[in-house]
């Protein structure tokens, strides 16, 4: 692992991975499988009016101040600080909605060493999740000088190689002819756009590709950051799409649609293979590579927002309790306010009627408030378009003033798609009523965003009370 990074910052392969590991994960493969022959098409889309435009206007802004990365700083140029701060607040709540998905998948594979059965308990999921996230913000606190090191690991071997895996064993069993659910015509490939259930792989699609900015909170620690960033923001993408598309093909032709589990999807697929070549005991091996792949992105997301709400609490948005600093030069303290409140969002697990239905609705509510984040980051990348040119950038994106616009402009598309189909409840999945649906749906993005008022108002608080020069964290 030392060749990964050197002594004076992270590498390409080093920055490549941490971004890799970051988004793309083999627990967003069955979400995806479940819509067919239409994910095709909806990756494709998702890639054009998304995930591209999010790579070059990262990658854009990141070449264009390599010594203030991250959405913060980007937000703050162009909106000002509550502008800045409402941005962070989206990027770091979003996490907390995010983190039970995650977590789930986690204890639905853990469930292989012990009862597969478990992966559809609640209260065994609920008590893993728990422990999990708690035992991870405690190692978390210790400080941030290997996660780099640990997330190019862990992504490695617990996500490409295992997505690599899938993908042979699939190739196998298609050429040897064995059954397949999933058959590939041109009159499926092309979905029906009047089916509104169709539309909803887009959100499934576009929660596998958030965070591809996420790394540039990092930019004071790259090599070379205004030609790293761009490249490895490329090979990122090349890779998610590749794994994401080939990935979820193989366990469309695998498994029957109704038997695609969320949370132990995954695993099912690699039970199957294994058994049919009777290589059942490579399943503990496997399983622990995919704790591995997942406990690592999992590390990188617990601190990289919250090191973005940290800049947010340096310009006087939260209270020095919580913007405290331990020895470790982490804060701890907010890492655990975070703790708690996922702790409280995982019991979302207890009131819908399926484990399917609980993991579908915090990913959809979580993209949501990701795609609210990346609303901001365009409108700044917009106001700051003829900044850019006037600076020296290793990176821009082809056509100048103009092509900048048109992807900013498709980023906007893809944001306001994803929210717009985020609200269609699907169909395929038992969630009880579209009422029900709905009031939690609604409901939860409003309790999410309303505590940014409350750092507004602390701000406008403190600055009164205090003279000028004392407002500081």
């Amino acid at each position: 692992m030392k060749k990964l990074i050197n002594t004076t910052g992270l590498s390409l392969f080093a920055l490549t991975m941490l971004i890799t590991g970051s988004i793309d994960s083999i627990r967003n493969l069955p979400a995806t499988a479940l819509f067919g022959e239409a994910l095709i098409f909806f990756v494709i889309i998702a890639a054009i009016i998304f995930l591209i435009p999010t790579g070059l206007v990262s990658a854009q802004l990141a070449s264009a101040w390599p010594k203030k990365g991250g959405i913060y700083n980007w937000c703050k140029m162009a909106l000002g600080e509550k502008g800045a701060c409402l941005a962070i607040w989206f990027q770091w709540i979003n996490t907390m909605v995010w983190f039970p998905t995650i977590l789930s998948f986690i204890a639905g594979t853990a469930a292989y060493f012990i009862d597969p059965a478990l992966a559809h308990n609640k209260y065994y999921l609920i008590g893993v999740i728990v422990i999990v996230f708690w035992s991870l913000t405690i190692i978390n606190m210790k400080g941030i000088q290997t996660s780099a090191k640990v997330a190019s690991f862990c992504a490695l071997v617990g996500t490409i190689i295992p997505i690599g895996l899938i993908l042979l064993l699939g190739l196998i069993w298609i050429f040897s002819g064995r059954p397949l659910q999933l058959h590939l015509t041109m009159s499926h490939l092309i979905p029906s756009f009047g089916k509104a259930n169709n539309w909803i792989s887009l959100t499934a699609i576009m929660a596998a590709f958030l965070g591809l900015e996420l790394a540039t909170v990092h930019v004071n620690k790259v090599n070379h950051p205004q030609t790293t960033f761009p490249k490895s923001l490329l090979l990122s993408v090349i890779i998610v799409l590749i794994t994401m598309v080939f990935g979820s093909l193989t366990i469309a032709f695998v498994l029957p649609n109704s038997q695609i589990g969320l949370v132990d999807g995954v695993m099912q697929v690699f039970a199957n293979f294994l058994s049919s070549y009777h290589l059942i005991w490579l399943i503990p091996v496997i399983t622990l590579m995919l704790l591995i792949g997942s406990a690592g992105s999992l590390i990188n997301w617990i601190i990289s927002p919250t090191k973005g709400l940290m800049q947010a609490a340096e310009d006087g948005y939260l209270p020095k309790l919580l913007s405290r600093k331990n020895k470790h030069d982490v804060p701890s303290n907010l890492l655990l306010v975070q703790a708690i409140l996922v702790t409280l969002i995982c019991c979302a697990f207890l009131l819908l009627p399926s484990v399917n239905a609980s993991y579908w609705l915090l990913t959809d509510l979580s993209t949501q408030i990701y795609m609210f984040m990346y609303i901001l980051m365009f409108i700044a990348a917009l106001l700051l378009a003829k900044k850019v040119l006037q600076r020296d950038c290793a990176f821009r994106i082809p056509g100048g003033l103009i092509g900048m616009y048109a992807v900013i402009f498709l980023g906007f598309l893809g944001c306001i798609t994803a929210i717009t189909v985020g609200f269609i409840p699907p169909a395929n999945l038992n969630i009880g009523s579209a009422a029900q649906y709905e009031a939690l749906f609604v409901g939860g993005l409003i309790i999410m965003t309303l505590p940014v008022l409350l750092l507004y108002a602390y701000k406008k608080i403190l600055s009164s009370s205090l003279p000028a020069a004392a407002v500081t964290i």
